[in-house]
């Protein structure tokens, strides 16, 4: 991360002065690639493809790859149409395929045209693959050997033409049908006497992904078995990619914060904090306005109940209390469920398991939240009404136990369902919560007056 003093001399060299130039030049290409990106993204819009173009060539695609998709996009229109192409064309295929997605189509059918035909062809593969899935996310830039070379053969074939792969941490045997068969470290190849045949030494015991497999798996299987990088291959078992670990991450992050938002809320799950206002009031004003509709319903619920809430004023008090109270419970086991589904710490045959302990933790939650209500509404009630604090902790009892309950199973049957998990909101379950709630506690208390009066 660029320090405040090191951006604002980097921004002051940015001028007609040749000097200045030259000395901006020779420390952008100094500093780590990600750390130019973040620079460049701070650049007014005008000053940025000058600063892109200071840099030398493999800086220039590594920056390039850091950047978000409209910075992309603005460049690709700044630069000249031989800068563009040089550039597309340096890029790892799975980050263009990335950079593609984003890009008008129009924009991409003639940058495709201008890549080599090897280049076009990875492209092209990465792309007819479903978003979401590990053919979209994997790089066709990997280590393959076959079976019949020796260790030595093999390191050579490594020096002379993998240099520029992905990583080369991990090696892939496959047969003459390019099947995958093996699978070898690096640190094997090196520690092996170079006559030891690759099939002798290499394992056997491959774990890969499948090209239609969730990228979310993907992330599971890699984070398991702590993997750097996992093959990627097709329905016949021939290998066509793999996955970094670096991708996996970007999963990741882009799923927790998926979920996050989708539980608040937010349409899609991807506004960013620096999103235009444009932007964010389209991603949370139909979640609100929707939520206006569904309140409308609890407040129905009310309505019918406003001469009792009249007769006993205490209950404006204590409705709050109550309906904050369960819908915050069911917001915490509602977050704990979406996030052990998200990571593969459950799974839907553990909904029992999951229902039991939420059970069991809710009673004793239920019971101090139910006798804390029932004070506040001794404290705060007539003496002729204190009778209303009976009711009140009862239905907070009632009330966690429903809130416990749907915050587990409602993910739950969206994952047996097939669905995202995420898909129930807080906003959602905490209004039907109140709806229910509110009648639940009125009806009791409109039960309880006839009772009193009689």
């Amino acid at each position: 991360m660029l320090t405040q003093e090191k951006q604002s001399s980097l921004s002051g060299l940015i001028g007609p002065e040749v000097s200045g130039l030259n000395q901006m030049k020779w420390e952008l290409n100094q500093l780590p690639a990600i750390d130019v990106g973040d620079y460049i993204v701070e650049l007014p819009p005008e000053r940025r493809a000058i600063a892109f173009r200071l840099l030398n060539k493999d800086q220039a695609t590594d920056v390039f790859e850091y950047l978000p998709p409209d910075v992309q996009e603005e460049l690709i229109s700044s630069l000249q149409a031989a800068d563009v192409r040089r550039l597309v064309e340096s890029m790892r295929p799975d980050d263009r395929a990335e950079l593609f997605d984003e890009l008008p189509a129009r924009i991409v059918r003639r940058l495709l045209q201008q890549l080599s035909p090897s280049e076009r062809h990875a492209t092209a593969t990465i792309l007819g693959y479903p978003e979401g899935t590990a053919g979209r996310v994997m790089t066709t830039e990997y280590v393959q050997l076959r079976e019949g070379l020796t260790v030595g053969e093999a390191l050579d074939k490594i020096r002379s033409s993998d240099q520029d792969k992905e990583t080369i941490y991990y090696a892939y045997v496959t047969d003459d049908q390019r099947r995958l068969v093996r699978v070898v470290s690096l640190r094997q190849l090196i520690f092996t006497i170079p006559t030891v045949l690759i099939r002798d030494v290499a394992s056997t015991r491959v774990i890969k992904a499948y090209t239609e497999m969730p990228q979310e798996e993907v992330a599971r299987l890699m984070k398991r078995y702590d993997l750097i990088a996992l093959p990627v291959v097709d329905r016949e078992d021939r290998l066509v990619g793999i996955v970094t670990i670096d991708d996996m991450v970007d999963v990741l992050e882009e799923e927790a914060t998926e979920d996050m938002q989708k539980l608040a809320g937010v349409s899609g799950g991807d506004e960013a904090a620096l999103s235009s206002p444009k932007v964010t009031i389209r991603k949370r004003l139909p979640w609100l306005l929707g939520n206006i509709a569904l309140y409308v319903g609890a407040a129905s619920a009310i309505a019918p109940f406003q001469q009792v809430i009249a007769l006993v004023p205490v209950l404006a008090v204590v409705m709050p209390i109550l309906s904050n109270t369960s819908g915050n419970v069911a917001i915490q086991a509602l977050s704990v469920t979406v996030r052990g589904l998200g990571v593969g710490e459950v799974t839907h045959a553990d909904t029992l398991k999951i229902l039991r302990k939420e059970l069991l933790a809710g009673l004793g939650t239920a019971l101090a939240l139910g006798l804390t209500l029932s004070l506040l509404s001794l404290i705060w009630a007539v003496p002729s009404e204190r009778w209303v604090a009976i009711v009140a902790g009862l239905v907070m009892v009632i009330n966690v136990f429903v809130a416990a309950s749907l915050g587990t199973l409602l993910p739950m049957v969206l994952k047996r369902l097939g669905l995202d998990p995420a898909l129930i909101s807080g906003p959602l379950l905490t209004t039907t919560l109140d709806a229910v709630g509110f009648l639940t506690f009125l009806s009791l208390i409109s039960i309880a007056l006839r009772i009193v009066e009689s």
